[in-house]
């Protein structure tokens, strides 16, 4: 990198941190796009926009395409890491789950995804991640505690919380998956080809359940161009570059920061509040996953 310019330098240098500001953004849209639009509508919308995008990439670049086995992986993966990550995340959220709760689940992705990558690759558990899930597992307790509500939706509830948690394990297996199986594809092309296992994912139970709602307020176009450019685009692209550039460790290291930011931002855009016990929680479960992502940010 010695004939970088100065500004890719430092666009380099911003990558992790901007990385870790652009999802902790993607709570905050949830929030914002949830009096405006049903959430797996608003997503039916967002998903296939960013597929176009990508294929769009891809064709300009005249990047190769994967075969039939190899699509259909990215598929099944698209509909876990995105669909049946965003899909849940955005239905909690829009039934009163506040977004830096939301995230703190989310945030414990790192935790599962060693479990599930012990079961599908074979890695190897080591005593950290047990002692790591432990303590996830106990902040997560103490920020629902406090407020958490009877009922089937409307707040932190039992239901709110499943969901959300079945969120973060969905975007683990998908990560796992991926590992597995999708582990060579060009990033353009096989976005296009995740965004559409994606789609699928969430466009069937909108359908479903919900009246395709989009009210077309400038919130919602808002909440939507964010996303598919920031979120989809941005976020990603950030993270392919840090890859590239041997440094997708400091992601590891600084993903714990997530949900703090998130409760931040929601703090000051919709007035949501944490108790002393909940920020303890959010304390604990930021030590929890950097007991499990230690051996990235561990410096020689």
């Amino acid at each position: 990198m010695t004939h970088a310019t100065p500004a890719t330098r430092a666009l380099i240098a911003a990558a992790p941190v901007l990385f870790v500001f652009m999802w902790a953004t993607g709570f905050v849209v949830a929030r914002l796009s949830a009096p405006h639009a049903g959430p797996l509508t608003f997503l039916s919308i967002r998903f296939p926009i960013a597929g176009v995008i990508f294929a769009a990439i891809a064709l300009a670049l005249h990047a190769p395409w994967p075969g039939r086995a190899q699509a259909l992986h990215a598929t099944v993966a698209g509909a876990f890491l995105h669909g049946g990550y965003l899909g849940p995340v955005y239905w909690a959220v829009a039934h009163g789950m506040p977004a830096g709760v939301s995230a703190l689940i989310v945030g414990l992705q790192p935790l599962m995804t060693a479990i599930l990558a012990a079961w599908m690759v074979k890695e190897k558990i080591a005593l950290r991640h047990w002692l790591g899930l432990i303590a996830g597992i106990l902040g997560v307790a103490l920020v629902v505690s406090p407020r958490l509500q009877a009922g089937f939706s409307g707040g932190i509830t039992p239901v709110t919380t499943a969901v959300n948690v079945f969120g973060a394990l969905s975007i683990s297996f998908g990560t796992v998956y991926q590992k597995r199986f999708v582990t060579s594809l060009n990033l353009a092309s096989g976005g296009a080809w995740q965004y559409v296992g994606a789609t699928l994912a969430v466009a069937i139970p909108a359908v479903l359940s919900e009246q395709m709602r989009f009210d077309g307020s400038f919130n919602a176009w808002f909440a939507l161009g964010w996303s598919v450019i920031v979120l989809s685009l941005g976020a990603i692209t950030l993270l392919m570059l840090m890859i590239r550039l041997g440094d997708v460790g400091r992601v590891a290291g600084l993903i714990f920061l997530v949900p703090g930011v998130s409760a931040l931002m929601a703090f000051f855009l919709f007035g949501e509040t944490l108790a002393p016990v909940q920020i303890l929680g959010m304390t604990v479960c930021a030590g929890a996953v950097l007991i499990v992502t230690r051996k990235w940010v561990r410096r020689p």
